[in-house]
């Protein structure tokens, strides 16, 4: 009875709770016009991860960077031994409010173990993972350890002299820097990515000491071409950059455009392998392999026994086992068009400039940098100039005290309360009371002509260094050179040769990138059902009978050579474009390739006629059941792409009774459901452009007549052709003779049914 009690109780005192904390319209269903809910919710979203998130700023960083170098900083890790990873993550939460492993991602990226950053800001001891791998995971935070680099001493140089805003972080309890003050264009000297709402960024790295250099030309020129001292990006990961003039001046120009990348490698002659250590940024280890074990297993690629990863401590290795006497360096012009070891880096040099998202070409980045460290040297000079003057103020005061020693320890002597002692100095020699204040708390060993000559000559240096700030603040010109001269250190410092060569297309327009294809004879071999065999001379020799389905029969042999392109023609209106080398040698004894799923057709497509050709040379004849015949030029089905797949090879109009493929004109033999018979010229009929055209009529059709049957002529084959000659098109032919009908049953022809 008392637990049933308590329990009411209970539930009595949690609905007076729900009461009281009641939210206002919790639950409720309100309207609201869609815009207003764009403006309220979804824009200051939208704002936060532009100006708060994805976009880099003009200083290099976004906000998650800028935090964690800053609380490096801060820890003193400019100098000294590292410390633990979870350590920085910990102290880096006191400004960025995210998770620790958000924080830890963004150091890793930052850090010279993970080779991610051309010019990396962490220097790091541990498993960092390495960008160039999927699978090659960092170790945890408590794991690894970590300190800046000493790059970052351009970073935070000047942080403590006024050079950047500082502002609250997200709780208001201490102060972070707006931007860091750095003295090199931080912003083009690493790959930066970002995805924001509505808009991205994708900026690619330079060479430090060509970006160095090209600033300062610019600095000098307005009118600089900053294609000439910084000719193409420079990628951590290497890799040769293939480079066309015209392209890159439009990247540079607008911000946009792609930048294409290809992996290096050497080919070891002893083993007979190439082994790939240098790949584009935009790729990993891994997906390179998958493309090419793809491409291995799809038969285009057939030189390669093996590929495995060697990554090891010296770096990335892929390596590539060859078949014998596989051409290395064809090999790779092959990988380079069917895998990821070429690929294109996307540019969009978006950054946030003024707190305002802006796409800029290289040279307007530069200058914009150059404006804002132009501002950060001026307040920099101000501060200083500040400094100078107060210490100035100080030593006048001083020196004004030093002239006559004996009157001021008088002073302060007589004096009976110390709180009169400031007062009393002032009065004694018209000094103001910070003035005063500094004199009353010289050490009285000081008080002698040493130290009294030197702070006169700190008088005289002090108006010197005021004098010359005074006259920087008042010279853009001085200003310039300052930045000038900071760069230049930064060359001695920092600068490096490029890691990315630079291979002008100009210089690789002429390479033969035409795959070579062993060529000897074959056999071709094509059935009604759709089946294909590729056999050599020796081995049909030596095989037997043709192995074939109960009902499936060949209709088409081709002796020819392996160097050859076919045209499978099918019942959709389309035809599949394929090489006799890409099947594999073949036997009598066995059904061979199914052309359908070979070639990936669409389900249920069954292909009806085979076109071997090497120029594209020569005419498609169409039938159709409507007595019209579409003559169609083969070089309509050569394509400058390596498209595998035509639409609309023919008409779809009327049904296709047969199709013949020939090299010169000729005669064609056509029949109808009605017995009559057509020998017609091919040169009667006009060639058309469009490979779907209806065509001509050929043959006259009576009502309920079709024409049922298609085939070249074979010479002799009427008793007295000139019968079913036509002298115009259309014509009806003739019904065909008791002769030829006695001639023809001992007579087979081949052709297509």
């Amino acid at each position: 009875m008392a637990k049933k009690k308590a329990s009411e109780k209970s539930r009595k005192e949690d609905k007076d709770l729900l009461k009281n904390t009641h939210i206002a319209n919790a639950g409720e269903m309100i309207e609201q016009r869609i815009t207003d809910t764009l403006e309220i919710n979804y824009m200051p979203y939208a704002m936060s991860v532009i100006l708060s998130r994805a976009i880099p700023e003009i200083d290099g960083f976004k906000p998650s960077h800028r935090k964690l170098l800053y609380t490096m900083y801060k820890m003193g890790l400019l100098s000294g031994g590292r410390t633990k990873s979870a350590n920085i993550v910990g102290q880096t939460m006191r400004l960025n409010p995210h998770g620790d492993a958000a924080i830890y991602e963004t150091m890793v990226r930052l850090s010279r173990g993970n080779e991610a950053l051309l010019t990396p800001f962490v220097d790091s001891k541990g498993n960092f993972g390495k960008a160039y791998s999927r699978d090659m995971h960092y170790a945890a935070a408590r794991y690894t350890e970590a300190k800046l680099e000493g790059i970052c001493s351009e970073l935070f140089g000047e942080i403590d002299k006024d050079t950047v805003d500082m502002v609250d972080n997200y709780d208001s309890t201490m102060k972070e820097p707006s931007l860091l003050p750095v003295t090199f264009p931080s912003i083009l000297a690493n790959v930066n990515l970002g995805i924001a709402v509505g808009m991205a960024s994708s900026i690619c790295s330079f060479n430090l000491k060509e970006l160095c250099e090209t600033t300062i030309e610019l600095i000098k020129d307005r009118e600089h071409n900053c294609i000439d001292t910084m000719p193409a990006p420079d990628f951590v990961g290497g890799g040769t950059i293939l480079c066309n003039r015209e392209e890159m001046e439009e990247v540079y120009r607008t911000g946009r455009g792609g930048i294409k990348v290809r992996a290096k490698y050497t080919y070891d002659k002893e083993f007979n392998c190439i082994d790939i250590t240098e790949i584009p940024p935009t790729t990993t280890a891994e997906a390179i392999i998958d493309k090419v074990i793809e491409r291995v297993k799809a038969g285009s690629v057939k030189e390669i026994t093996d590929i495995r990863d060697e990554t090891d401590k010296n770096g990335l290795k892929i390596t590539i086992d060859l078949k014998r006497g596989t051409d290395a360096d064809k090999l790779m012009q092959k990988l380079y068009r069917l895998t990821p070891l070429e690929d294109s880096f996307s540019c969009n040099f978006n950054i946030l400039v003024d707190g305002y998202p802006r796409v800029m070409g290289v040279k307007d980045i530069l200058i914009e940098w150059i404006r804002f460290r132009g501002r950060c040297v001026f307040r920099r000079v101000s501060f200083e100039l500040n400094k100078a003057k107060s210490r100035l103020h100080l030593l006048k005061g001083l020196e004004k005290i030093l002239l006559d020693i004996d009157k001021a320890i008088s002073i302060i002597r007589n004096t009976d309360e110390e709180s009169e002692v400031i007062p009393n100095l002032m009065i004694g020699f018209g000094i103001d009371e910070i003035q005063a204040e500094y004199v009353a708390e010289i050490k009285l060993r000081h008080l002698n002509r040493e130290y009294i000559l030197k702070r006169l000559k700190d008088i005289e240096n002090l108006e010197e260094t005021i004098k010359d700030m005074t006259d920087i603040l008042s010279s853009k010109a001085r200003v310039r050179k300052i930045i000038i001269g900071e760069l230049n250190d930064i060359i001695k410092k920092y600068g490096t040769d490029r890691k990315s060569a630079i291979l002008y297309t100009s210089e690789i327009e002429d390479e033969d990138t035409t795959e070579e294809i062993p060529d000897y004879p074959v056999n071709l071999f094509f059935t009604k059902e759709g089946y294909f065999k590729k056999i050599t001379p020796l081995s049909l020799r030596m095989g037997g009978e043709q192995k074939l389905k109960e009902t499936d029969k060949i209709i088409q042999s081709i002796e020819t050579t392996n160097n050859n392109d076919l045209l499978f023609f099918t019942d959709r209106n389309q035809v599949y474009k394929a090489r006799v080398s890409e099947f594999a040698d073949s036997k009598a004894s066995v059904l061979g390739d199914y052309i359908p799923a070979k070639l990936e057709m669409d389900e249920g497509e069954q292909t009806v006629y085979m076109v071997l050709t090497k120029q594209y040379e020569g005419f498609m004849l169409f039938f159709f059941e409507n007595g019209k015949c579409a003559k169609v030029s083969l070089s309509s089905y050569a394509t400058k792409t390596n498209r595998k797949k035509l639409i609309k090879a023919y008409s779809d109009k009327s049904p296709l009774v047969g199709m013949v493929y020939m090299k010169q004109e000729g005669m064609v033999v056509l029949e109808t459901t009605g017995g009559r018979c057509l020998l017609l010229d091919t040169s009667a009929v006009a060639a058309k452009a469009m490979k779907d055209t209806q065509g001509v009529a050929c043959i006259t059709l009576k009502k309920n007549h079709k024409l049922s049957v298609v085939r070249e002529y074979v010479e002799g084959e009427f008793v007295k052709p000139a019968r079913y000659k036509a002298k115009n098109l259309p014509s009806a032919g003739a019904v065909i003779s008791d002769e030829d009908v006695m001639k023809r049953n001992n007579v087979t022809f081949d052709g297509f049914e």
